[in-house]
């Protein structure tokens, strides 16, 4: 009997989820059942912008709270610190990688819900992340992207 693996999360992006959903369901829905039950205590609803807003924004809160419990329940967390072979790229690895003209830049795979380019932070299914999965210092890996092809030399891996 083999046990059903979802996407892998990190702990903080879990974290980040969960807090996510309990400030929808502890303190944005309430508000908002307030404000309806205030405006539909106001007479014809159907000209009664807090009411319609409200109910509107109510909707959505509920469609969230489902999104996310559903995801979470999904996710596999995955603590990249109990990561056996710190020598290989795999995930929750932070990577320093060089391109041909040697400029840098440093990637940390992380789960799909909590990537953020920006932040350096790339989606474990992304381009990048497959290209580099399962490799080691001074391994040259080729990443498709939408603006063509890119080499990158894998300069150094850590985890946190």
């Amino acid at each position: 009997m083999s046990a059903r693996q979802g996407p892998p999360i990190t702990p903080a992006g879990m974290a980040a989820l969960k807090a996510r959903y309990d400030q929808l369901l502890g303190k944005e829905r309430p508000e908002i059942v307030e404000i309806v039950s205030w405006a539909a205590g106001n007479g014809d609803r159907s000209e009664n912008g807090d009411y319609l807003y409200g109910r509107k924004r109510m909707r959505e809160i509920d469609r969230e709270l489902g999104y996310l419990a559903r995801r979470m329940k999904a996710l596999r967390i995955v603590d990249p610190a109990n990561q056996p072979d710190k020598d290989r790229v795999f995930f929750g690895a932070s990577v320093e990688l060089a391109d041909e003209d040697d400029n840098r830049k440093t990637v940390t795979l992380v789960g799909d819900d909590e990537q953020d380019a920006g932040q350096g932070r790339v989606g474990w299914s992304s381009p990048i992340a497959k290209a580099l999965k399962g490799a080691t210092i001074g391994d040259v890996r080729t990443v498709r992207l939408p603006g063509g092809v890119k080499e990158w030399e894998v300069m150094a891996i850590s985890y946190e």
